[in-house]
């Protein structure tokens, strides 16, 4: 397996499991990604995707995306997209 880093973490918010995504390349609904900091080390698919509170099928470079967390992430946590 591959990985790509895509983006650093900006933000979360806890009482919703969301995490925010600066990304630095493509991330599609459906894409399995690794989230690695210096307390988190995780993958998981990513089932949704929102840009300004709408739902979308996939956000680019320099977006900032939401997408909903499986744990807690922290603000510097690296993502990685998971390729086979």
């Amino acid at each position: 397996m591959a990985e790509q880093q895509i983006g650093k973490i900006s933000h979360y918010y806890n009482h919703l499991s969301v995490g925010i995504i600066n990304l630095s390349a493509q991330l599609k609904v459906g894409d399995t990604i690794h989230i690695k900091g210096a307390h988190d080390d995780f993958t998981q698919p990513v089932e949704s995707i929102q840009l300004e509170h709408e739902n979308v099928e996939e956000a680019g470079a320099g977006e900032a995306a939401g997408i909903k967390v499986a744990q807690k992430v922290h603000e510097g946590d690296k993502v990685f997209k998971v390729t086979p």
